[in-house]
């Protein structure tokens, strides 16, 4: 009978970048909500996407966010809402919305993205230029190994 080597979960890749990522996301919700956003991570991400796409389909939205389209509905409601985000039939595809950012929703993205890079950078610090090029890339390469 083959014993396999038992690997402790610290040392399991996918387990650490799940780690981070979580980590990542709840400092970044303390921060939002200290300085009084009023939007969660989930939601900025969004509005982000759509800031550098111009304008997108839901489908797209979804697809960009890797998140499923009822739950990407419901965001996009709240948006809507607070007039970060506007729904637009589309002209080829009736069932189809364009979304994309209103004038406050652009002008709320950029006045918040000196606090994003602020948080962009602490990720980063203490490391390279070249280890966070080496970081991307393997990051990037576990994505693709995974989306198949």
């Amino acid at each position: 009978m083959s014993q396999k080597k038992k690997v402790s979960l610290s040392q399991v890749v996918l387990f650490q970048i799940e780690q981070a990522s979580k980590q990542a996301k709840l400092y970044s919700q303390r921060e939002f909500d200290r300085q009084g956003l009023g939007i969660t991570v989930d939601q900025w991400v969004l509005l982000k996407i759509i800031q550098e796409a111009g304008s997108l389909s839901q489908q797209e939205l979804a697809q960009r966010s890797l998140r499923d389209p009822a739950s990407i509905t419901r965001t996009l409601d709240l948006l809507v809402k607070r007039q970060f985000v506007f729904r637009q039939p589309d002209p080829q595809d009736r069932r189809q919305f364009q979304i994309g950012l209103t004038k406050p929703g652009y002008e709320f993205v950029e006045r918040h993205m000196t606090m994003v890079d602020d948080h962009r950078r602490r990720s980063i610090a203490g490391m390279s230029k070249e280890e966070v090029q080496t970081l991307l890339t393997l990051l990037k390469t576990v994505q693709r190994n995974m989306a198949t």
